[in-house]
């Protein structure tokens, strides 16, 4: 078999996941508290090197594996770098300045509810008092309840996260953080939700009233690198027209000298 073959066409699949990584992050370019997504991948001989380097095993009885010269895919990982800050002077537009996420109530379509997170801050007050998420979410104080405030009464939230009404408090906002961010999963558009092994740790973040935090994604620097994830992709697509060239060639005419 030719493994030119298949080394382009795992080159050309590695560019397909940076391609499918980065057009998501340019459509959430203007998503409020959007956490934009990375690729990785590892050549051939990087994997090898390792391989051999490693010291876990005796010399004697070390393998070295099936040899595959393409590219390994790797994980996708979240940059969590904060966005810049919007202002709106909304009270209930809130920006985390720092480490740490808003606790909301989601509920999915089957009727269960569980909490997740969220950088997202652009609250509101739906008709029964209750501080929401623009997907109707129930927003979350320190004891895991739903924030309900009184809608005629104006508010104030000072950085600590308290809601103070007629200058008394009147609830604070859950501001979780969690001590490794490797234990937290995508969940939707713009949920965050911790996996197995996951553990809580105090919030530094501070809470900004009248702002929102803009997604951390810079169009510029995407589209460039999805100038080069295309031209990537098309070098290989062109290596394997040229294997696939020499292949008939090889067949179909060598064979009749």
């Amino acid at each position: 078999m030719v493994k030119g073959l298949y080394a382009a066409y795992t080159g050309m699949m590695n560019e397909q996941k940076r391609m499918d990584v980065l057009t998501n992050n340019l459509a959430n370019s203007a998503t409020t508290g959007f956490k934009k997504e990375g690729a990785t991948s590892q050549a051939f001989d990087t994997l090898l090197a390792y391989k051999i380097k490693d010291s876990t095993d005796p010399a004697a009885a070390r393998y070295i594996g099936k040899a595959n010269l393409g590219v390994k895919t790797g994980e996708t990982y979240t940059d969590y770098t904060q966005g810049a800050f919007r202002i709106t002077d909304n009270t209930y537009d809130l920006a985390l300045s720092g480490n740490g996420f808003f606790a909301v109530a989601f509920t999915n379509k089957a009727g269960a509810t569980s909490t997740k997170y969220t950088r997202d801050g652009s609250f509101t007050l739906n008709t029964n008092g209750y501080l929401v998420t623009k997907d109707g979410d129930y927003v979350l104080n320190t004891s895991g309840s739903p924030i309900r405030l009184d809608p005629l009464q104006a508010s104030r939230i000072d950085e600590f996260g308290t809601i103070y009404q007629n200058d008394r408090p009147v609830a604070r906002l859950q501001i979780t953080d969690f001590a490794d961010y490797n234990y937290l999963e995508h969940y939707g558009e713009n949920y965050y939700q911790p996996i197995a092994g996951a553990t809580t740790t105090r919030a530094n973040a501070t809470v900004q009233e009248g702002y929102l935090e803009a997604s951390n994604v810079q169009v510029v620097s995407e589209m460039v690198e999805l100038i080069s994830v295309t031209r990537n992709y098309e070098s290989n697509q062109k290596l394997i027209q040229t294997i696939d060239g020499t292949l008939e060639v090889a067949a179909n005419r060598l064979g009749k000298l």
